[in-house]
């Protein structure tokens, strides 16, 4: 059996634009399997795919943000170590760098096996390239999905002629499935659970990338209007404050849920429960597309182009307003008391259009 290292260590969204390419290599090949590095706080991820064999988590981004103490900690020390024992365990038929990065090319050095990646010209790092004893030329201006998909087939020798966009998702089952307490009759389950519902997706990082609060409370008016559940996932504490605000000052209060916090396992499989996704650009977006989802994705300061949600039932609203996509991580141009102003051409009236339409599309499906 063939056994391939592949290296995407972040972002969500980054690893999961790479699922595709492991079903395209399993579906062509047969006989592969694979490991993983990824960052630690996305272990869970890479394991849903039948394809990985054995995950190694790497801790850069923490080591990075405390760099001097972790440079002389012994326990940031012992820590490296055995992740490169664990990484270094056997030799690979093959090292699939498919970040793109000068840290994930170091990476790719340490391990054992041939190593593929982009070459100077495809790859975002020009220096990454000259780690690669394959360096592969892949054409930019194509969506990230299919550029991953493209590196693989080029690096394992298959033709991807045929082979249908699968991501490949084969979802752990949580403690409450193995308990069948999904079907249970309490009150609280009864609105988690139930088929009428939207999850709202409102979390992110860049300050620019958030919808206006303002127009989430619009939208959780009009969705509960329908009769629709309103779903609220949160992450930290100021995702957690905006939930709360948008239950209490909703119309109909009982039809919005404030879920409990969620491991990335759970809230996948609360996705796969509602009836569609609104999202703002974030890498939980991609994992509803993952699953098929229909989801609404707002784009303003960014754009969906080469990065957005990519898949069956994808909608994206992306703001035409005349300074957007600025790709801007801080914004303070207001309209109408709006900030982001950009988001003043994708307000709740444009949504809930959209979210008719895309719904109606998945019911005829």
């Amino acid at each position: 059996m063939k056994t391939v290292l592949v290296i995407k260590t972040s972002s969500l969204g980054d690893v999961i634009h790479t699922l595709p390419a492991l079903s395209d290599a399993q579906r062509a090949l047969g006989d592969i399997q694979f490991d993983w590095v990824v960052e630690e706080n996305f272990a869970e991820l890479p394991a849903w795919h039948p394809a990985v064999r054995q995950v190694i988590p790497v801790a850069l981004r923490r080591w990075r943000k405390s760099f001097f103490k972790s440079f002389f900690s012994p326990a940031k020390d012992s820590e490296w170590h055995s992740f490169k024992r664990q990484l270094q365990s056997q030799c690979y038929d093959a090292v699939i760098d498919a970040q793109g990065l000068l840290k994930s090319a170091v990476l790719s050095r340490l391990s054992c096996g041939e190593r593929y990646g982009l070459d100077k010209h495809s790859v975002r790092e020009s220096l990454a390239s000259y780690f690669y004893q394959h360096p592969q030329a892949i054409a930019k201006g194509q969506h990230a999905v299919e550029r991953v998909r493209q590196l693989f087939a080029k690096s394992l020798a298959y033709d991807l002629d045929g082979l249908p966009l699968d991501y490949g998702l084969h979802l752990q089952e949580t403690g409450l499935e193995k308990r069948g307490l999904e079907k249970a009759n309490s009150d609280k389950n009864k609105q988690e659970n139930r088929s009428n519902s939207i999850l709202f997706l409102h979390g992110t990082t860049w300050q620019s990338k958030h919808w206006p609060e303002q127009y989430w409370l619009d939208l959780a008016n009009k969705v509960t209007a329908l009769g629709y559940c309103v779903l609220l996932p949160w992450g930290n504490d100021s995702e957690y404050q905006r939930a709360l605000m948008l239950q209490t000052q909703c119309h109909k209060p009982l039809l919005v849920q404030v879920l409990d916090k969620m491991t990335l396992n759970e809230l996948a499989q609360k996705i796969r429960l509602v009836d569609a996704v609104v999202s703002v650009d974030t890498g939980l977006a991609h994992l509803a597309a993952a699953l098929d989802k229909p989801t609404i994705a707002l784009y303003g300061a960014t754009s969906s182009g080469l990065t957005g949600t990519y898949g069956q039932n994808q909608q994206h609203l992306q703001s035409d307003f005349l300074c957007a996509p600025c790709f801007n991580k801080h914004c303070v141009k207001s309209k109408q008391g709006i900030i982001p102003e950009c988001y003043t051409a994708l307000s709740p009236e444009h949504v809930i259009l959209a979210l008719h339409s895309l719904l109606n599309e998945s019911v005829k499906k």
